[in-house]
């Protein structure tokens, strides 16, 4: 009896171990297939075979459906190489956009000009931006987005060199409206690149990648830059941008795939009618709700960002070998913290984490903008506090408005939302410079209040946020 029991739990054992090797399998196999094409978890229904009498399909699947599907899809080689590329490119064009601000307590007593004149000059690039952007949105969809890339890139490049040539503030003015452009072009271009090519459950991540660009810019290349004004003269930065484009350059034209599929055929003939364009957007709610969330977080961020370094040298003592600091430290804190929300937003809902992020960056702008002569340190761990949930209530944020347009007309819509994103950020820049003001020795006044509406602004989004999660069904 012992005997026939022993024998009996050896079966039962063996059975039970080659029912778990077969179910991982078959696992591992749907899995592999699942991430080939892309799939939709919401929209899977599976039909499997029963594996052992004593283990039924349907009991299987839902023992093993959810554990893989929760997990993200993994990212090929393919896709790895062209969010590099399309980061490259990110990181030189915000890094001639954030140079700009920070050379603030260059660009003012170099020319002697008053924050007035300084905060247009900020706003030339994205205005204009918003101009080209607007009027490019119409046809853009007509071609491949590749090519239309590395046109505004090439374009951009030659701005860039206008800028770090120009040897008067109104000559200044003039090349950042060249710059702005192209540069109004490529931000739309890469989120329609990324939306085209990743599937929804891939796109946090992706749009992550490409906002790391802007925490590498802050690491690396806004220190180095104010280190080369510092070295050799406020030209040097621009300089510098306009070669790292020229060194891209040759690797966009091998590497970058073509991206032609959002082309209809049939309607690259018609002529475009722009009214029915603007009544078509306009008329989508949702369209106009992720506008609005896209164009608001730019104003409520960039109404700070331009007098932040005279603040910080001016009011509240730190020196220009002092500042650069901030960029570092808080662009390191965005680059540890971004692919991880990205991973979040993708695991645990792009809405839910666009809330805390935004919540958790209300206060670090009211601490910058009122802030007392303190020790540095504390003022890095604000900035870092700052800068990462700041950049990360947008890597969830893109990833719902890229939700709201088809991809035949996605290229329009992201250039429509890089411009509005371009108006609201040269807006904020205007909105500043006409509350700060400043006095003779460079010190700043009436920052607090720039901080107030900041925070307005920036908690206002979070209701359009919440109507749009709830008009496209996002968690």
């Amino acid at each position: 009896m012992r005997t026939f029991a022993l024998f009996a739990f050896k079966l039962v054992s063996c059975s039970y171990i080659l029912t778990i090797v077969k179910r991982i399998k078959l696992e591992t196999s749907i899995s592999s297939q699942l991430e080939a094409i892309s799939y939709q978890p919401s929209a899977i229904s599976l039909q499997l075979p029963s594996l052992h009498p004593t283990f039924p399909a349907n009991h299987l699947l839902l023992s093993f459906r959810f554990p893989f599907m929760s997990r993200p899809l993994r990212m090929t080689r393919k896709e790895r190489t062209l969010l590099l590329l399309l980061a490259s490119i990110n990181f030189t064009h915000i890094l001639d956009f954030m140079i700009m601000m920070p050379l603030g307590n260059y660009l003012m007593p170099h020319f002697d000009i008053s924050a007035q004149y300084f905060s247009w000059i900020v706003a030339a690039y994205p205005v204009t931006a918003f101009v080209s952007g607007m009027i490019t949105a119409f046809y853009v969809d007509r071609f491949d987005r590749k090519r239309v890339l590395l046109f505004a890139y090439t374009g951009f490049i030659i701005g860039t060199f206008t800028c770090g040539i120009a040897p008067t503030a109104f000559l200044l003015m003039s090349a950042r409206i060249l710059t702005g452009l192209f540069g109004g072009l490529i931000g739309a271009q890469v989120l329609s690149i990324i939306a085209d090519t990743f599937p929804y459950e891939k796109r946090g991540r992706a749009m992550a990648t490409v906002f790391m660009a802007f925490s590498i810019a802050s690491v690396f290349g806004v220190p180095f830059s104010l280190y080369l004004a510092k070295l050799i003269s406020w030209h040097a930065p621009f300089i510098l941008i306009g070669f790292i484009g020229i060194a891209l350059l040759p690797f966009l034209m091998k590497f970058l795939p073509q991206v032609r599929q959002h082309i209809q055929e049939e309607n690259t003939r018609e002529k475009l009618d722009v009214k029915d364009v603007l009544v078509s957007i306009f008329s989508n709610r949702s369209q106009v709700l992720a506008l609005l969330l896209s164009g608001g977080l730019m104003l409520g961020h960039f109404m700070i960002v331009p007098f932040v370094n005279p603040y910080m040298e001016f009011n509240v003592g730190f020196s220009k070998d002092q500042t650069p600091l901030i960029y570092m430290v808080g662009g390191a804190c965005a680059l540890a913290s971004s692919n991880v929300i990205g991973r979040m937003a993708d695991r645990y809902g792009k809405y839910r984490i666009f809330m805390i992020c935004l919540l958790l960056s209300l206060l670090p702008i009211f601490l910058i903008t009122n802030m007392p002569r303190i020790p540095f340190y504390y003022v890095l761990i604000v900035f870092g506090f700052w800068f990462t949930f700041s950049t990360g209530r947008n890597i969830p944020a893109q990833a719902m408005i890229s939700t709201v347009v088809n991809p035949s007309e996605r290229g329009r819509f992201m250039s429509f939302n890089s411009s509005f994103q371009q108006l609201f950020t040269g807006a904020a820049s205007i909105i500043a410079g006409l509350i700060v003001v400043k006095d003779q020795t460079g010190k700043i006044y009436n920052y607090n209040l720039v901080g107030y509406l900041s925070v307005a602004i920036v908690f206002g989004m979070l209701f359009i946020g919440s109507r749009l999660a709830k008009q496209q069904k996002i968690s």
